[in-house]
């Protein structure tokens, strides 16, 4: 690409200095964006389908935004390599726009649903040029900075997002939930048209005819065994024990397998044995999120049934996680450790975590001790995903840098969905046998703790790229 991070780039100490300022705020206002949005909507849901009649068809709403995002995360990368971030910003910025304001005015839910799956495509899309965009145009030396600033750029908006929605959604119309990011995400692409602009696609990407149109193919497939898996999960928790929890048990474990089958067109030779280099960064970035999302997704359920905590303090440790998750982030830039070494601490800190909670889920006084155990789970998120997105960019070249950063989208992606799935089936198998509550939160906390452990040995083989 003409324009190279490490070649003519000016090396300020800040991605907030002058050559940057536009392109780091323009970046780290659409990461908010995204943000706000997947938090303020899980909020507002419930009034959006009891007003549009949709309850029945409630998870479909997110599950189809994520499948949308999945296959536009696989056509984002080999695109961008092809022909620059411009195109698939600009598309990307185009479907967002429009799927957001058709659930603005939706008045039914099938609308509101197709809307979805427009603004899932479009963010699909935008996520992976903004990757392409920090491994064009930022000196590497910088891009520690910005991944830990945009995980604060994620994280502080889930803090206020919830709220700002049940406010909109209660005093005034939640409509506004969706309307309201459309002119932040237009002001935000608008700061960093410059430096798209300026970013020309390579002379001879790696991914090209054929092989694109495979990998397409196996997003395709991968998403819709997805959507398959998230929607039987779905159904198992809403009725846990039920006569077809085992068939949708069996479905669900199809499901995966599927996925882990496209997995194999999707990802770098080497992945699944956590081969050094790319592969490795890319097989723990999964594991990460397979144990971090699956754990946070029953947290506040286990805190609330087992231990019998308020709402309000099985909210609070989300939160701890969230801040937690902020200052890993922040102090991943700015120590002098190895990124390797980070990896793998980060995962070890994890492992950590998950494996206390095993412990204190029998205990007493279990709520306050999984707050503090959960800001450790935070912490080491938020180092291990930005030196992972550090090290993606690092380990790409002009020809494989888009398909590279799909790869790690993919791997946060379907690691939220292999988490979360597993632990629902784990938990809708110990319902319908009557396990006793405790029992289950330790199988689960355990079952992810080994993913995390996973993360910490593919961690250890981060260093060096064959």
């Amino acid at each position: 690409m003409t324009t190279r991070a490490d070649a003519g780039a000016v090396r300020s100490g800040s991605p907030l200095a002058s050559p940057h300022r536009a392109l780091t705020l323009g970046l780290l206002a659409i990461v908010a964006c995204f943000a706000f949005e997947a938090m303020a909507v899980t909020t507002a849901m419930p009034v959006v389908s009891a007003d549009l009649g949709g309850t029945a068809a409630y998870g479909l709403a997110f599950s189809i935004y994520l499948t949308a995002s999945l296959a536009a995360t696989v056509l984002a990368g080999s695109w961008c390599d092809r022909a620059g971030p411009r195109p698939a910003m600009l598309t990307g910025l185009v479907l967002m726009t429009v799927g957001l304001l058709a659930c603005t005015f939706a008045g039914a839910f099938a609308v509101l649903i197709a809307g979805r799956a427009v603004s899932g495509a479009g963010g699909g899309l935008m996520i992976v040029a903004v990757y392409v965009l920090i491994g064009v145009c930022l000196p590497e030396s910088l891009q520690p900075q910005l991944f830990g600033w945009m995980s604060a750029a994620w994280v502080l908006p889930s803090l206020v997002g919830p709220l700002a929605a049940g406010l909109l959604a209660q005093f005034a119309s939640w409509r506004w939930v969706f309307a309201g990011v459309v002119p932040v995400v237009l002001v935000a692409v608008l700061m960093i048209r410059r430096r798209l602009g300026g970013a020309a696609p390579p002379v001879q990407p790696e991914l090209t005819g054929a092989a694109a149109r495979r990998r397409l193919i196996a997003g395709l497939a991968l998403a819709g065994a997805v959507l398959i898996a998230q929607t039987t999960v779905q159904q198992v928790g809403e009725r846990p024990g039920g006569p077809g929890s085992v068939l949708s048990t069996v479905v669900v474990v199809l499901a995966v397998v599927a996925a882990a089958l496209t997995l194999r067109r999707l990802m770098p030779a080497g992945f699944f044995r956590f081969g050094a280099g790319l592969p490795a960064v890319l097989g723990a970035r999964l594991g990460l999120s397979v144990a971090f999302i699956g754990a946070e997704s029953f947290l506040p359920l286990m805190l609330t049934t087992v231990h019998g905590a308020p709402p309000a303090v099985a909210g609070l440790s989300l939160t701890t996680g969230s801040i937690g998750w902020t200052l890993g982030a922040f102090w991943q830039a700015r120590t002098r450790m190895p990124s390797h070494r980070l990896v793998a601490l980060a995962a070890a800190l994890l492992t950590a975590a998950l494996t206390v909670l095993a412990v204190v889920s029998t205990g007493p006084g279990g709520a306050w001790a999984a707050m503090i155990v959960w800001s450790v789970a935070g912490f080491g998120m938020g180092v291990g995903t930005s030196v992972a997105g550090v090290l993606t960019l690092r380990y790409s070249t002009d020809a494989d840098r888009g398909v590279n950063a799909s790869s790690m989208q993919l791997a946060d992606q379907l690691g939220g969905v292999l988490g979360t799935a597993g632990a629902g089936t784990i938990f809708g198998i110990a319902v319908a046998r009557a396990t006793d509550g405790n029992v289950v939160y330790v199988l689960m906390w355990a079952a992810l703790a080994v993913f995390a452990l996973l993360a910490v040995a593919a961690g250890l083989r981060t260093g060096h790229q064959h």
